[in-house]
């Protein structure tokens, strides 16, 4: 291309990127991706990129989206790469590009807070703490002087709090056009909004709902686009099979029952046999979830329906979903609240029916080629029942066809080393265009790979104690700046109490010691800016922590993965996978699980090096990277940072990187 190529002007070091943001730096890379984008979305074709960690693929495919002229979606993995794109990257290269197009942020309705709930929630007054009143407060203040809705706008009240959940709605909840509120509805004006603008910027599970599924009545917005952008495109397989598959849950029920309970005190106080219709439904849900016992596991079909109790209490509560149905019927009529919770208590019952008979719940669903794995999981208090397709690529094949347009799939962890077969066969993206670019980071400079030695296998009993032992001279030497990667809650459980054991024998004095933080002790994003501002933490997470995190600095400069994190072989979806893969004469482990083990180990390595110039030490504790055959795959796709198996080595390298 010629120097006078508006891609080039605008990578270049005297280009308005350059001008507008001070740490920007031209990248051979960058500029490539956006050559090869703005090519496929002109041509209109499939285009899969994998840019490793600095290459700058936001600025890549943005500037070709915005210069094309025509409708754009773009869809991000989370919701807070949702905003952080939509509040930073897309005004920095607008202001970059001079570009006059209208953005839109479009968010799942359960983002958005509801005039008639906040208003409902204000009444009945339904809370368990001092705490839960003064977030409905703060969400009554911020309701005055909100435009948007957005819950992610009121920080003043934690995205994790109980209260959200009743001043949102749902779509079962929803009144839609009979709500007395529906000229404020913040969902229909962020919707309006989204179908007015050039550019929308959305999440992959909206996108899926409401794009690809069409449930929230976006059927318009898909056909209107020219190009579709989707980022973090690694997380998608996961994503279409939870959304091309069904599912049902007993929280949904109890949900339900509440609602019913609140509109019948409301439109039906005179007719008490609703209440205990409700009630009984309520006691039947539970009795479900109770007949299971497993806390937080994945069973298969058949150890749920072999579980002690399941069966009668299914029984019973598709009995007491017949005797619910026929009471609120002839209730109804009454209000648009009683009217709305019979029709969800059929959809829910349809859908329970349907997961028991292992019945189709569409005509499409009932194709040999939409063949569901039916499984469930269980939470604190609730079991989801769940129908899960064996393979999602003919379905997302078939969403993509029809009206020509680009489909742009990039992330920085698509490819096992430099091969996207994987990814294409998962989701039926054979005819795709494919690119791969490394970091622009000095790796071998910046970072070290210890696999240290002696370490028993890691289904031997005592491997996590193992794995404690090998990492604390290095956690130690860190003196915080510390993510230790797991690979089960059990697993990062046991690890953070063997650290605070060894920290507190280690540092007496408490004020000396580095905080320890652990999942799940509040919001993942609280936690995050904790452990950012302590700047010497050590957190200790699990799946969560894997990815869509970015910590930079000194604040991190050694990541622990305690196991190669191969997908357990008991888990009802993959081990219907495989046994299809191997009917078929396929090896399940390594087009399937080693591929999927390679992307994730990936994503962990990723969390170290943000920036040029990070440094610090990755530790894989997992012998089976060097001691079989297929851990090749394994280092070989990670950066190429040096190589040691020394703890000496190790450690000089990491107090090289943390100043003392």
């Amino acid at each position: 291309m010629s120097a006078a190529d508006p891609l080039t002007l605008l990578f270049s070091p005297e280009g308005p990127l350059a001008a507008n943001i001070p740490e920007f730096r031209l990248r051979a890379q960058q500029v490539e991706m956006a050559r090869r984008i703005q090519a496929a979305i002109e041509a209109q074709r499939i285009f899969i990129a994998e840019a490793g960690t600095g290459t700058g693929k936001t600025f890549a495919y943005l500037a070709p989206a915005l210069a094309s002229g025509g409708k754009v979606i773009i869809s991000t993995g989370t919701k807070t790469l949702q905003d952080q794109l939509f509040h930073k990257d897309l005004p920095l290269m607008r202001k970059a590009l001079q570009a006059p197009m209208q953005v839109a942020l479009l968010k799942g309705r359960a983002n958005y807070l509801c005039p008639y709930y906040l208003r409902r929630a204000e009444t009945e007054g339904r809370f368990r703490s001092r705490e839960e009143v003064g977030h409905l407060a703060a969400i009554r203040r911020f309701s005055k002087h909100t435009w948007s809705g957005d819950k992610a706008e009121c920080s003043a009240v934690p995205e994790n709090s109980p209260v959200w959940a009743q001043v949102t709605s749902t779509r079962e909840n929803c009144l839609g056009q009979e709500c007395p509120d529906h000229k404020e509805c913040h969902v229909l004006a962020a919707r309006k909004a989204a179908m007015e603008a050039d550019l929308v910027v959305v999440n992959h599970h909206l996108f899926f709902a409401d794009v690809m599924l069409r449930d929230e009545g976006l059927a318009e917005l898909l056909p209107a686009c020219n190009t579709v952008i989707l980022d973090e495109a690694h997380q998608l397989p996961e994503v279409a099979a939870l959304f091309f598959g069904d599912s049902v849950s007993t929280s949904q029920i109890l949900d339900l029952v509440g609602d019913g309970k609140a509109e019948g005190l409301v439109g039906a106080r005179d007719c008490p046999e609703l209440q205990e219709r409700l009630s009984a439904l309520e006691k039947a849900a539970k009795d479900l979830r109770l007949a299971v016992g497993v806390e937080g596991g994945r069973l298969s079909v058949q150890q749920l329906e072999t579980a002690p109790g399941f069966d009668a209490a299914m029984q019973q509560l598709l009995q007491q979903f017949e005797a619910t149905a026929e009471i609120l019927k002839t209730q109804a009529e009454r209000s648009e609240g009683l009217e709305k919770c019979w029709q969800r208590l059929l959809e829910l019952e349809a859908r329970v029916r349907a997961w028991h008979a292992n019945a189709p719940m569409t005509e499409e669903e009932a194709s040999p080629a939409s063949k569901k794995i039916r499984w469930g999981e269980t939470f604190g208090q609730s079991l989801q029942l769940n129908a899960t397709p064996l393979s999602v690529a003919d379905i997302f094949a078939r969403q993509m066809s029809g009206h020509p347009r680009a489909w742009i799939f990039t992330s920085a962890t698509l490819a096992v080393r430099g091969r996207f077969d994987h990814y294409q066969a998962e989701l039926g993206l054979f005819e795709a265009e494919t690119g791969c670019w490394d970091s622009p980071f000095d790796y071998a400079r910046q970072a070290l790979l210890y696999a240290p030695q002696g370490l028993p296998e890691p289904n031997s009993r005592g491997y996590t104690e193992a794995v404690a032992a090998a990492a604390l001279p290095l956690v130690r030497a860190a003196r915080g700046g510390v993510f230790f990667l797991c690979t089960s809650l059990k697993a990062m459980r046991r690890i953070h109490e063997l650290l605070q054991q060894d920290l507190c024998a280690h540092w007496p004095d408490e004020a000396a010691r580095p905080p320890l933080f652990l999942q799940g002790e509040c919001g993942k994003n609280e936690l995050l800016e904790r452990f950012r501002r302590a700047g010497n933490g050590i957190l200790v997470g699990s799946q969560s922590f894997w990815e869509g995190v970015d910590v930079r600095g000194e604040a991190l400069s050694l990541v622990i993965i305690d196991k190669l994190p191969f997908a357990p072989p008991d888990d009802p979806v993959l081990a219907a996978r495989i046994e299809e893969m191997k009917k078929a004469g396929r090896n399940a482990f390594m087009e399937y699980q080693l591929p999927r083990a390679v992307i994730n180990v990936k994503q962990g390595a990723g969390r170290l090096i943000r920036t040029e110039s990070d440094r610090g030490v990755l530790m894989i504790c997992d012998p089976r990277m060097l001691n079989k055959p297929y851990g090749r795959h394994v280092w070989r796709s990670l950066p190429p940072m040096r190589r040691t198996r020394e703890l000496d080595v190790a450690l000089d390298m990491l107090c090289g990187s943390v100043k003392k």
